[in-house]
């Protein structure tokens, strides 16, 4: 029972942390820009995405444009196009995988072993999604700080930290709990199994009866027996037939 809660715990915590990363990589608010200095004019707001980048105004809304080319943007942006996008698929495909393998579903029937392994390759490939958020999420933030501590850019090419990098970071922490979720507890489970048997077994229990003493017996032990002894002397007995008389035999006759 406890396995099957944290199972849907896990699968709840990733699909929210998959709907973060999905609005992450669409949002154009990963670079903003920062209002420093006395003359800057702070009724235009500028901001720069993954695919567009797009202007505000005080009294007119929102306009965005497409970029005309990938090799005009960034290293940053360049590569965190290609992470968020796999992020998404590995996400998508580790909360598929999870459902068939949950206790609560009929998918796999009477095999729990085959259960836990779904589970644990869905878990992989959700932290696996989880890294592919956070190095592009976190390359990004560290470019924005490093070039607004740049004494050498002006005021107006200084960016700040944009909505989509928070919401990013946050959606990287969902997708790791998780992922940890459905790894961690499957491979626990599948330690314990081995020392405990099935439930749909059947076995009787016995009541311990009481010991009770026994008589001691005494088996009896062969008696040796006699083994020939060798000797220098010749002996005066004689066990075999002999077909000729002996002259203590013919002295015993006579």
């Amino acid at each position: 029972m406890a396995n099957s809660t944290l199972e849907l715990l896990g699968l709840l915590l990733t699909l929210i942390g998959l709907i973060g990363a999905a609005a992450s990589t669409g949002m154009p608010m990963w670079r903003v820009t920062a209002f420093i200095g006395e003359n800057i004019i702070v009724f235009e707001t500028r901001y720069e995405g993954l695919w567009m980048n797009c202007f505000r105004q005080a009294d007119i809304r929102m306009q965005c444009k497409v970029y005309d080319s990938l090799l005009a943007l960034s290293p940053d942006l360049q590569a965190a196009r290609g992470l968020m996008c796999c992020s998404l698929a590995l996400g998508g495909l580790g909360l598929l995988i999870s459902l068939v393998g949950l206790q609560c579903t009929s998918c796999i029937q009477n095999n729990d072993r085959a259960k836990r392994m779904v589970l644990v390759i869905a878990g992989t490939m959700i932290i696996m999604a989880c890294l592919c958020v956070l190095i592009p999420v976190s390359w990004t933030g560290h470019v924005i700080i490093r070039d607004f501590y740049n004494p050498l850019l002006i005021d107006a090419q200084r960016r700040e930290l944009g909505e989509a990098l928070y919401i990013g970071w946050v959606a990287s922490a969902f997708l790791f709990v998780g992922g940890c979720m459905f790894f961690c507890c499957n491979l626990q489970s599948e330690d314990k199994e081995r020392y405990i048997y099935s439930r749909n077994s059947n076995y009787m229990a016995y009541t311990p009866q009481p010991l009770q003493p026994q008589q001691l017996v005494f088996l009896p032990q062969p008696q040796p027996q006699a083994q020939p002894m060798l000797s220098r002397h010749p002996s005066t007995n004689y066990s075999y037939n002999s077909r000729y008389p002996s002259v203590r035999s013919g002295v015993a006759y006579l």
